[in-house]
Parts: structure tokens; C-alpha cells; sequence
């Protein structure tokens, strides 16, 4: 390279001396002034060198700066967001690809030239004070603000502002802002389907825990005991119920093992594989005491995911037993009560069914053993035929009074009840009792001062007591023993109330207890049957405590005994006291009976015969008139015998044994019969069926019905059909003819 001439940079040939140089230009070296232009073309050429050293170095800065430039475009367009810079006048200078894509989705949309008309008004105010806070700090956000592309479509994003200077080819830096526009849209769905999630996670949660406190209250409250445990049986839950009922509190039962409580059930599922569930039955369960419990139980198998622990807990079911043993041997109780009743009825129906044919037989030996001692009267006192009659109306004797038994026994109308002083029929009964006592035996009397009147019939208590001594007397034999009558008033608890069958009232209470060898439970069980006797045969009938038992049931009361061998017997009978309401009220049977003026039957106690008035003045003496008596009885030997009867009276008998042949006799001649005895209880007929039949043939004819077995409702249906007196076989004869002769006379027109 030849050497550029630059002599005319210098015209005078000299350089002259520096005073200076320009920054950035290269120091000339001082040249000797002998040099010349040699010297200045040498530091010419030096400045040169620096020159291109330095062009080079800007070059290079230049292609960086173009570099850093291309990749900031290309940053500025490539970013995933929209991205723009925007002057203090809201102009957008530049936006990049995502910006457009943003705002400017469609053709139609409006051109991205500002961004503030693109903010929500609701909005624009937190965006105007971002401005501003960038201007002063360089930066700010606004979170959420909504753009509202078109009229259907809008962005909600966060708002991030940088506030940059721009450099100007001459004058100060302009004032422009980075704006980044961060789309929330899929957060936002993210957020929401969080907190949708969340919201209905804490739904869940309070629904499981209301469940949980449901489940609580229902474990809490049930009935039956409720014991969770776990897979190694320990009690994890122990509801109120159970700790009740095994009588140990849940603080005290939680950890133990089950076996503490339920010993078989522990080994039950020890050995059982369950499911499910399983009804394990009835078991013995224990307190915390030791105290055997009788309970049924049942188990629940859960086994748990691993999500929630994992494990296994089985739920026992334990239920109390007790009271439902209590209650099944109540109800056995009255059952057995309930059949011993019906048992004692069918044999009341039974008696009172044979009671009538047996008095017939009865009334037909009475009745001929007297007219036979009438026959006999001629005989000497101590002639072997009339001793043989004596005996056999001592037999016929004891035969009525069997039968009166068990008619008492049997019979289903209320007795004539009125307000009684115990007291008194005690002490009646106490008298006759110590005439009677062995010497052996004692009798001793202890009644409550002021005893209440009870409800009842003199007659049967009377005979009840009698008949409870008596047995106490037989059961103490020839032992010296005793016997205690008390009395005292009481009011029976609900437990003896239920078990006798008594009504909430106050009682009497009449306790006889002997010193005698007691009974056991076999014996027990049957004293009430009748014709049952521990005595030797002869020496009992069996009727004395079924006596007792239908006197205390018609009496709306009821009897109580306690007995245990070895140690003596207790009677105790239950007597409603009588109120102000029923203390005038003699019975319920006469109250209900109709009034009518004939003359009332005549009693079937055996004190019949010796309180009935005697009408005739002799046995054999002869009616003035000879009145006409119609029987009928379908008994022959009643008829054969009430034929001679009457007509040794004196009295014209027409005897039949078929009540329709009576009616159409009577039918024929209604005039010519002064009386009418007919009975109840014939075949195909009733009594009160032929009284009804000659009331309307004959309307003033006089009308007595007999019957072995008379009842309220046979006594109530015969007068109220008319008839007059009733007969009650097998009565004395003398009350027989007594009722006759009484009717026809009354009847007399003479």
C-alpha cells in the first residue's frame, strides 16, 4: 500500500506544535522537528491505525446491538403473552402477535390502537391508578381485571405494568409502559372447580359429621347395648345402654378387652369367621361386679379400606333378657291361672249339669224313707226297720249336703252380698270351731280393731272359714299344733293384684295359718280341684278348698295360700270392702230381679228345713177341699213319689212324666187344677216354657217350678214368666207339702 500524500495538510512544510487533542482521537507523538512530514505521515498513519481499531470495535458493538435487538423482537413477539407498550396518551406503540390474538381475535373486532377502551368501567379506575403508581415506582399489577373484547367474548386477566424510557435521537428520553396482560381464564375455571371442589369437599365433611352425631345419637339412645371393638377385641365404643346394664361407666370400659363383659361371645368370634352379621343368641353376660346377666346377642363385621386405617371393628348387639324372662313367667303364670280357671269352670258346669239329675234320685230316697217312717210309725223306737230307714236318711242326708257342695262350688250367679261385719261372722264361727277342736289344738284369734264392713254373704264366709279350719284341723291330726284366725285390712300391691286377679280397692284380708306339715309344690298346684284329697279315702270328699276358691270368686275376691313342708300352711281370703255405694245394695241379683208379690223361694241351705214355716197342723191332716195338683217331672220315681206325698195330704194328683201331654190336660181342663208344679230341666221342654204355656191357658192358675240346680238366671226367667214360689230338690218333705198347701191357700177363693 503506497502512502497517501497529505502534504496539503501542512502547506509550509512545518506541523505546528499541539496544544490539544479531541477525545477519542490518537495522541500524536512528539516528532523532532528535524523529521518533517515524515514524522506527521508516521503519526498520521498511526491516528489511522486507531481509527479502524476503534471502527472495528463499533462495528462489533453495532452487529451486538442489532443481535440483542432481533432477539428482543423476537422475545417480545414469540412470548405467550399479550405483550404492549403503550405512551403516556394510552396509544399503543407496539403489541406483539399474542396481543392481536387477544384483542383483536376477529377482522371485525376493533383495532388494538388504546388500550383503556378495552377495560370494564367497573375496572378502569384500579387500571388508571396502576398508570400512575408505575410512573412512580416503576411497576405495578391490577389481579383480575376483565377487557371486554366484543359483545360476547371478554378476557379476565391480571394487569402487570413496567414503566420504561425510550431514547430520543436528540431531546429527552420518552415516557412509555410494558404492559402484560396475563390471562386468568383457565386459573379462574381452575379456581373455581377448586373451590367448587372444596366447597362440596366441606359439604361432605358436614354431612359425615352430622351423620357421625346422628350415628351417635342413635347408639347413645338405643335401647340395646352397643359395644364396638377392634380386631383385637377391645372396646372402642360403649353406649349409655351398656353401661346401664353391665353397671360399669365408658371411661372405665373403653380398652378392655370384650370377654370383661361377654365371655361367649369373645369366644364365639375368637373361633368364628364372620362376614357380615350374625345372630349369636341367647348368652350370659356379666357386670362389672360378676353378676350373671341372661342377654341375646348379635354382631355387625366392618372391615375398614386402608384409605381410612385400615383394620377391622365388629359391633355387638347385646339385649337385655331380663324383664322378658320376667314377663314370660308372668304370662306362664297367668296362663296357668287362666287354665286352672277354665278347669275349675268346665267342673263347675260339669257339677251344676249332674247336680240336677243327682237330686232328683236324691229327693226320690228322702222322700220315700219318709213315708216309709210314716208307715213305720206303729214300730217300736228300736226296731231293726225303722234303725234301717234312720241310716238311710242319715246317707240321703249327707249325699244333699255333698251336693249343696258342689252346687256352691258350681254355681255362677252372685251370692246375696250385703255390707257384713267380719268381725261378728268370725266370732260366730269361733264358737262353733271350739266346741269342736281337738284338745290338742289350739285356736287363737287376732283381729284388727275397727275392721270395715265387707261385701259379702254371712252365710259363705261363715262356710269358708269353717272349711279352712276344718282342713287345718285334718292336716295337724293328732299333733298338738294350732291354728290362727287374723284379720286386717290391707290394700294388695300390683304384683298380688295381678296374680289373684283383684281390682285396686282396699280389702279385708282373713289369714288362717296352721302349725301342720305343709305342702309342696305338686300339692299346691291342685289343691283347688275338686275331689282332690291328701286324706284317706273315706275320710274327705275334696270339695272343701274348691268351696273356698268359688266362694272367693263369686265375692269378687280371691284366695292366697303359702305353704312349705315342714312349716305349716297359710290361707289368706281377699274381701272388697263394702263402700257407701254398695254397703244398702244386697246383691246384684236381687237388684236385678223384677219385683213381683209372690212369695221368694225358699232357701237351699241346709237351715231350709228348720226355718221354714210349718202351714199344716199335722202331717196326716186332710184338706176341707180336695184341690188338684198337677206334677211334672220327667223322673217316674219323683212323680211315682210326690203322687203319694201330696195324696196322703189329702190332695188330688195328676202326675206326668211328658210336659206336652200336662199342657194339652190342662188345655183341656184349665178349670179343674188349683196348682202347677213342674220342672225345670226336662227333655226337649223347659220348665219355664210349660210356665209360660199355662199363664196363657190359665193366667190365674198358681205355678211353682223345682229344679235340682237353681240359678239367678233360672230364678229371674221363672218369675218374671209368672211363676210363684220355687222348689229346691231335693228338699225335706215337709217343706214340699208346706209350699203347696201355702200356694193353693193363698189361691183359695174360700
Amino acid at each position: 500500500m503506497s502512502e497517501p500524500d497529505l502534504s496539503f495538510l501542512d502547506p509550509a512544510g512545518r506541523q505546528p506544535a499541539p496544544t490539544g487533542h479531541a477525545p477519542g482521537t490518537p495522541t500524536p507523538r512528539a516528532t523532532p522537528p528535524s523529521t518533517g512530514a515524515e514524522g506527521l505521515v508516521a503519526e498520521l498513519r498511526a491516528y489511522q491505525a486507531e481509527l479502524e481499531s476503534q471502527n472495528k470495535v463499533l462495528r462489533y458493538s453495532q452487529t451486538v446491538a442489532e443481535s440483542a435487538y432481533e432477539r428482543f423482537e423476537t422475545l417480545f413477539a414469540s412470548v405467550p403473552l399479550a405483550l404492549m407498550v403503550v405512551d403516556d396518551h394510552d396509544m399503543v406503540v407496539q403489541a406483539n402477535s399474542m396481543a392481536h390474538r387477544s384483542f383483536q381475535p376477529t377482522e371485525r373486532d376493533r383495532p388494538l390502537t388504546a388500550l383503556m377502551p378495552f377495560v370494564c368501567p367497573q375496572d378502569a379506575a384500579r387500571v388508571r391508578e396502576a398508570f400512575t403508581q408505575a410512573q412512580d415506582l416503576g411497576h405495578s399489577e391490577v389481579k383480575e381485571v376483565v377487557f371486554l373484547i366484543s359483545d360476547a367474548a371478554r378476557i379476565t386477566g391480571d394487569l402487570h405494568i413496567a414503566h420504561i424510557e425510550a431514547p430520543q435521537t436528540s431531546g429527552p428520553p420518552l415516557s412509555q409502559f410494558l404492559c402484560a396482560v396475563i390471562d386468568q381464564g383457565p386459573l379462574l375455571a381452575e379456581r373455581q372447580a377448586l373451590q367448587h371442589s372444596a366447597e362440596t369437599l366441606q359439604q361432605r365433611n358436614e354431612q359425615i359429621r352430622a351423620s357421625e352425631k346422628r350415628l351417635e345419637a342413635v347408639i347413645n339412645s338405643a335401647l340395646d347395648a352397643i359395644i364396638c371393638v377392634d380386631q383385637h377385641q377391645r372396646i372402642t365404643v360403649f353406649n349409655p345402654t351398656a353401661a346401664a346394664l353391665f353397671q360399669c361407666s365408658a371411661s372405665d370400659a373403653l380398652g378392655s378387652t370384650l370377654d370383661r363383659f361377654l365371655p361367649d361371645a369373645a369366644q364365639a368370634l375368637a373361633f368364628a369367621q364372620l362376614t357380615t352379621q350374625a345372630l349369636l343368641g341367647e348368652m350370659t353376660a356379666l357386670t362389672a361386679s360378676g353378676k350373671e346377666l341372661a342377654v341375646e346377642v348379635s354382631v355387625s363385621f366392618e372391615r375398614h379400606a386402608e384409605s381410612v386405617g385400615g383394620g377391622e371393628t365388629t359391633t355387638v348387639f347385646a339385649r337385655d333378657l331380663t324383664g322378658r324372662k320376667k314377663a314370660e313367667a308372668h304370662r306362664n303364670e297367668l296362663e296357668a291361672q287362666l287354665r286352672e280357671s277354665h278347669k275349675m269352670q268346665a267342673v263347675g258346669t260339669m257339677a251344676g249339669g249332674i247336680a240336677h239329675d243327682f237330686n232328683n234320685i236324691l229327693g226320690a230316697i228322702l222322700g220315700n224313707v219318709e213315708l216309709a217312717k210314716a208307715d213305720c210309725a206303729t214300730h217300736a223306737p228300736g226296731s231293726p226297720v225303722l234303725e234301717s230307714l234312720l241310716e238311710i236318711d242319715k246317707a240321703g242326708r249327707r249325699a244333699r249336703d255333698l251336693v249343696r257342695q258342689i252346687l256352691t262350688f258350681s254355681r255362677n250367679e252372685p251370692p246375696q252380698r250385703s255390707a257384713v261385719s267380719l268381725a261378728e261372722v268370725v266370732h260366730d264361727t269361733e264358737r262353733l270351731l271350739r266346741v269342736t277342736l281337738p284338745p290338742a289344738i289350739e285356736l287363737h284369734m287376732q283381729l284388727q280393731a275397727g275392721l270395715p264392713p265387707v261385701l259379702a254373704d254371712a252365710t259363705q264366709v261363715e262356710q269358708a272359714l269353717l272349711n279352712l279350719c276344718t282342713n287345718a284341723v285334718h292336716a295337724i291330726g293328732t299333733e298338738r299344733g294350732s291354728i290362727h284366725v287374723e284379720a286386717a285390712t290391707v290394700q294388695p300391691d300390683q304384683r298380688l293384684t295381678e296374680r289373684l286377679g283383684l281390682a285396686p280397692i282396699d280389702y279385708v284380708a282373713l289369714t288362717v295359718r296352721d302349725t301342720g306339715p305343709g305342702m309342696d309344690a305338686a300339692t299346691l298346684e291342685r289343691i283347688f280341684e275338686p275331689f282332690f284329697t291328701t286324706k284317706p279315702v273315706g275320710q274327705g270328699t275334696g270339695l272343701g278348698l274348691a268351696v273356698v276358691h268359688g266362694v272367693m270368686r263369686t265375692h269378687e275376691g280371691g284366695v292366697d295360700v303359702q305353704s312349705t313342708p315342714g312349716q305349716g300352711s297359710r290361707f289368706t281370703l281377699y274381701f272388697p270392702v263394702a263402700t257407701d255405694a254398695t254397703a244398702g245394695t244386697p246383691s246384684s241379683a236381687a237388684a236385678d230381679a223384677p219385683a213381683h208379690p209372690a212369695p221368694q223361694p225358699q232357701p237351699p241351705a241346709t237351715e231350709a228345713a228348720a226355718s221354714a214355716p210349718v202351714h199344716t197342723a199335722s202331717p196326716n191332716a186332710t184338706p176341707a177341699k180336695k184341690h188338684h195338683v198337677m206334677y211334672v217331672d220327667d223322673d217316674q220315681a219323683l212323680v211315682f213319689l210326690v203322687q203319694r206325698l201330696l195324696r196322703r195330704r189329702g190332695y188330688e194328683v195328676s202326675g206326668y212324666t211328658d210336659p206336652h201331654e200336662a199342657t194339652a190336660a190342662l188345655r183341656a181342663a184349665p178349670q179343674a187344677y188349683d196348682l202347677l208344679v213342674t220342672d225345670y230341666n226336662m227333655p226337649g221342654f223347659c220348665g219355664v216354657d210349660l210356665v209360660r204355656e199355662a199363664r196363657l191357658i190359665r193366667p190365674d192358675l198358681p205355678v211353682a217350678l223345682a229344679s235340682g240346680y237353681v240359678t239367678a238366671e233360672i230364678e229371674q226367667a221363672a218369675l218374671a214368666e209368672g211363676a210363684q214360689a220355687l222348689i229346691h230338690k231335693p228338699n225335706d218333705v215337709e217343706e214340699l207339702c208346706a209350699t203347696v198347701q201355702r200356694l193353693i191357700v193363698g189361691h183359695d177363693p174360700a
